[in-house]
């Protein structure tokens, strides 16, 4: 008698791979969704825009009043007036920017920020939404300094054009320092720490350009730093544009050195967001 033993086979067992979340946007919706989130917060801290429009006006008339007559002996044509309104515009970028890394801090400490980490959502959308409601926060006061400045007796000589075009470098201006201020604050999740060392360095690459004095003002040690600022090609493009013309030697090269470091310093941010995701997930 044979037996005979029919083997049968199990079915393999399936596993079915769980769906990759996606955050419903492409990527510019989010980026929307982080830029109204980021404006929505400022909207909820009037002091914060209150001292940001204001700001500038109280440095507008101080700086005009204390150094005037001084500098005006120094500046091309003796207005120091029409020599300081592209300062200030690139000051204010400056202080806006440096600020833009607590707004993180802040998300860090209310637990924001590993939720924002957990979404699916692009982290290249989220510091891109950031950036330009940021960069928001620079525009109107650097309208009202170049508003400030026409009741006051300085236009700028090449028109209407020539007030966007200040915009412009003011707000291309500010994405490095921005990068830099946000990841500062991913790093050390202290606003103290962010806020204080922001602080340090903004002053000395504020007197150490051509913000306040021409060049040939400056000791020789300081031409030199002043030569390789960022802040010296700011104020160097947005003053052509107010007061020689389209002046594109000065203009396109300073473009081509801030647009360089902001792609620089924006990589730098995405790299840090993308660590402190990797982090949060472990």
């Amino acid at each position: 008698m044979t037996t005979t033993t029919t083997t049968t086979k199990q079915p393999k067992r399936e596993y079915q791979r769980r769906p990759e979340k996606t955050s419903g946007n492409n990527f510019l919706g989010d980026v929307w969704t982080n830029f109204l989130r980021w404006n929505l917060k400022k909207v909820r801290e009037p002091f914060v825009l209150v001292f940001a429009l204001v700001q500038p006006i109280i440095f507008l008339v101080l700086f005009s009043q204390v150094f005037g007559k001084l500098a005006g002996r120094a500046v091309p044509g003796g207005d120091y007036l029409a020599y300081l309104v592209p300062a200030i515009v690139i000051q204010v970028a400056l202080i806006t920017a440096a600020g833009s890394g607590t707004g993180f801090v802040q998300d860090i400490e209310s637990g924001m920020f590993e939720k924002t980490l957990a979404s699916p959502m692009s982290r290249t959308a989220v510091f891109t939404g950031k950036v330009l409601s940021d960069l928001l926060l620079i525009l109107v006061p650097t309208l009202i300094m170049l508003g400030l400045g026409y009741v006051l007796g300085t236009s700028v000589t090449t028109g209407l054009l020539g007030v966007v075009g200040i915009l412009v470098v003011a707000l291309v201006f500010s994405v490095w320092f921005m990068a830099f201020s946000n990841v500062l604050g991913i790093v050390t999740g202290d606003v103290s720490v962010t806020g204080i060392a922001t602080n340090l360095i903004q002053f000395p690459l504020l007197f150490a350009s051509t913000a306040f004095v021409p060049v040939d003002a400056l000791p020789g040690w300081l031409q030199v730093v002043s030569s390789m600022n960022p802040v010296t090609y700011g104020v160097d493009a947005a003053r052509a544009i107010m007061l020689s013309g389209w002046t594109w030697g000065i203009i396109g090269q300073s473009l081509v050195v801030l647009v360089a470091l902001d792609l620089l310093f924006g990589a730098i941010a995405v790299y840090f967001l993308g660590r402190a995701s990797s982090s949060a997930a472990r």
